[in-house]
């Protein structure tokens, strides 16, 4: 365990009173509720967000605002810049979660985990291929200007056990059995050279198993943030490695004993057979429309160990989806769906994911996407996505 996970743990006791959630407590609510959300809460400078946060950022507010409104138990946040120090973490919670937004009742998370990503972490190498060996972000181990850029924060009202997380930051791509090493379709010969793909990691931010104490027991928090499958070229390297990124949880679920996949303490092997999870993260692979490699996706939707609910949904999808959203575009998936929105070029997508596993009961989803002149209707222009909520007993 590292210094800065202990950290963590110790540092997130203190930080509010405890409160009131929803009109139950802990001890008597009959579901917890589970949510992702992509908040789009970076800089492309290193502490720029600290910055931003510390002047009381507006998008931030909105952030907090749709957070409050749904109050999630566990929450997902992707795209919210890592720091070592966990501060713009602990100024999110304490300036913008703990003080009502826009009429919202403040809401506190007692506990966190943080921990590097791969984004913008230099690997020295010449990923992209430019003659220039870490020439801007495509050459880092994860796309990204700085390290830490996009990174993941967990937020929980219930305890975490730090010591027990398993992170997979530093798995490489070539230990995936059969990985999709992309080719180069103007030489037929692999994109990455031997010494790349000896050392080319998968996981573009990384994948964590966060263990959480709720009332319905220990859950499993699993959670990612694959690269989109785009900004390449015809070798789609991106796209293959979103394909595998989703994989990874794949084969941490299914059984077999699984030497070769091992986490960055050392421990190999997947999740137990009877262990009870939940998948969260923006996937970045839409089942029927996008760029991403078909099937990917599929991979957890149709796993085994993966419960079959109906798909989170909302109405205002549906109307963006006919407006500014790509009404005009040519689309397989049913829009109401949708979990972003792109503009008129890319249209709507399906790409943030809560996924329980079987032994839970889903008694309520959706999608934090409001209709026009409904409440929050104002606060989803902060970020290009939308929070996902799972209600599981």
């Amino acid at each position: 365990m590292s210094r800065f996970r202990v950290f963590t743990a110790l540092a997130v006791l203190a930080l509010a009173p405890a409160c009131a959630h929803r009109a139950t407590t802990i001890a008597d609510a009959p579901t917890i509720r589970v949510a992702t959300y992509n908040t789009s809460l970076y800089d492309a400078k290193d502490g720029g967000v600290i910055a931003r946060l510390e002047t009381q950022d507006a998008k931030a507010r909105q952030i907090a605002a749709v957070i409050q409104h749904q109050r999630p138990d566990i929450l997902l946040l992707n795209e919210f810049d890592f720091d070592a120090d966990g501060r713009a973490a602990d100024i999110f919670r304490r300036d913008y979660l703990a003080v009502g937004q826009a009429g919202q009742a403040p809401i506190y998370y007692h506990f966190v985990y943080l921990a590097p990503v791969n984004t913008g972490e230099p690997s020295g190498m010449d990923l992209n291929h430019d003659g220039t060996p870490g020439r801007g972000g495509d050459d880092a181990y994860g796309f990204g200007l700085h390290p830490g850029q996009y990174g993941m924060l967990v937020l929980s009202r219930f305890p975490i056990d730090v010591g027990s997380v398993r992170t997979f930051r530093n798995f490489l791509w070539k230990d995936l059995p059969n990985a999709r090493q992309p080719i180069d379709p103007k030489t037929g010969k692999p994109w990455y050279t031997a010494e790349e793909w000896q050392r080319l990691r998968l996981s573009s931010k990384s994948h964590w198993d966060v263990p959480i104490d709720t009332p319905l027991g220990r859950l499993h928090f699993l959670v990612d943030h694959p690269t989109p499958p785009v900004f390449d070229g015809p070798e789609d390297r991106n796209g293959a490695r979103n394909h595998d990124e989703i994989r990874l949880w794949s084969e941490y679920l299914s059984p077999g004993a699984k030497p070769w996949l091992c986490d960055d303490r050392g421990q190999c092997g997947g999740l137990p057979e009877g262990e009870r999870f939940v998948i969260a993260g923006d996937h970045n692979a839409d089942p029927a429309d996008g760029d991403g490699v078909r099937g990917a996706i599929q991979q957890l939707l149709e796993h085994p160990r993966v419960l079959r609910y109906t798909t989170p949904a909302s109405e205002g999808a549906v109307i963006a989806a006919n407006t500014v959203g790509g009404g005009n575009l040519s689309q397989h998936g049913a829009p109401q769906h949708d979990t972003g929105d792109f503009g008129p070029k890319i249209g709507n997508l399906r790409l943030d994911y809560v996924l329980p596993s079987v032994g839970f009961t889903v008694e309520r989803s959706g999608v934090f996407w409001p209709k026009p002149g409904e409440t929050g209707a104002d606060w989803i222009e902060a970020t290009d996505h939308h929070m996902v909520w799972v209600d599981i007993r």
